[in-house]
């Protein structure tokens, strides 16, 4: 690690800091990015909208989330890492390689297509950056709480991805089979209904997205100021969360297309009530998981629920197979994302060497 003072100068304790935020910001912004698709696959599958309506829509939404949807999970991801009695420099350094990690996997995974996890990426990033620099007992893992029945830390965060996509899967089935229940007898004109109706559905998805992933860069981003001393405890500043608001709506409205075909189409193909129903059941399960601090991906419930209302009409209909990679590319996210920061750290340590002001 780079050999700082104990009391580094302001001006590279400031410098830094500011460079933590603008790259915080900057996964905020792939982070809804890369969700771009995910949140409005279903809308533009089913032709609901066009896709500048729909970005249109979501995005007004999703810079509502966060500064409306509490900061429970903001709370969360700020605290699953210990950087405590780290210097300021060394432990903002940390930081940077994490997000550089979660950033990289990101867009790789947009660049292939793959509807992967930001979650999981931030995840994967800040427990390697922080393992390898300073130590495994840094990371919050909450083994010994979840034998005392208190769930916290890395133990939380992880039951909230693994959990949250099982309940998107079967929200989705359950709604669907009572929707076909309910429109048993109604005609093909009850399809534009259905659409119309998405503008309302698509709202509340984007919505629940905004109060849940932006928040987790309003949690990192708490955490650098607090590692700075730029604030004495860990409460969100109203700047931060319009800075996060912001810059995840940005990367909403730029849109990362390529995922569209994959969950629009690839899993099951999707129709009118079918899009309702996954908007739905989508937003139903971020929204609660939001309230109570749980931090979850939204790739995940938004996939798992489209399969679960096609296993819910038509098994043998889903793309199981894909469903299968989409699988496979969540659980090496969080390894892959960890390397990438780890590999990063170890390139800063390499340049401080050659400058001479390595340990």
């Amino acid at each position: 690690m780079v050999r700082t003072a104990a009391h580094p100068p302001m001006d590279t304790l400031f410098l830094l800091a500011v460079a933590a935020v603008l790259v915080v910001l900057v996964f905020d912004y792939t982070n809804g990015f890369h969700d771009a698709a995910n949140i409005v696959a279903s809308v533009i599958a089913s032709r609901a909208m066009t896709p500048v309506q729909a970005v249109l829509i979501v995005g007004i939404f999703e810079f509502l989330g966060p500064l409306l949807g509490g900061t429970a999970v903001a709370n969360t991801i700020g605290k699953f890492i210990s950087l405590e009695g780290v210097e300021p420099v060394a432990a903002l350094t940390i930081i940077l390689c994490g997000l550089v990690g979660a950033i990289a996997w990101n867009l790789f995974t947009w660049w292939r297509g793959i509807p992967s996890s930001s979650s999981h990426a931030l995840v994967g990033g800040l427990a390697g950056a922080v393992v390898v620099s300073v130590g495994a007992d840094h990371v919050v893992w909450g083994f010994a709480e979840l034998a005392h029945g208190h769930v916290t830390g890395v133990m939380k965060v992880l039951a909230a991805l693994v959990l949250s996509p099982l309940v998107g899967f079967w929200v989705g089935f359950g709604l669907q089979r009572l929707m076909l229940f309910l429109l048993r007898g109604a005609r093909p004109t009850m399809n534009r209904n259905l659409r119309n109706a998405q503008f309302l559905t698509a709202a509340g998805l984007g919505f629940s997205h905004g109060a849940n992933d932006a928040q987790k860069s309003m949690g990192i981003l708490t955490l650098v100021l607090m590692l700075g001393g730029f604030v004495d405890n860990f409460d969100v500043p109203l700047w931060v969360m319009f800075a996060c608001a912001s810059a995840i709506t940005l990367g909403i409205l730029s849109g990362g297309w390529r995922i569209v075909r994959t969950l629009g189409f690839a899993i099951y193909k999707v129709r009118p009530l079918h899009a309702l129903d996954s908007q739905c059941a989508s937003a139903a399960v971020i929204f609660t998981a939001s309230a109570i601090g749980a931090p979850v991906s939204t790739t995940h419930v938004v996939a798992t629920s489209i399969m679960g209302i096609g296993a819910a009409e038509r098994p043998k209909a889903v793309r199981w197979a894909k469903a299968g990679e989409i699988a496979t590319t969540w659980i090496i996210t969080i390894p892959g994302a960890a390397l990438v920061s780890v590999a990063f750290y170890f390139v800063l340590r390499a340049i401080a060497a050659l400058t001479g002001s390595a340990s």
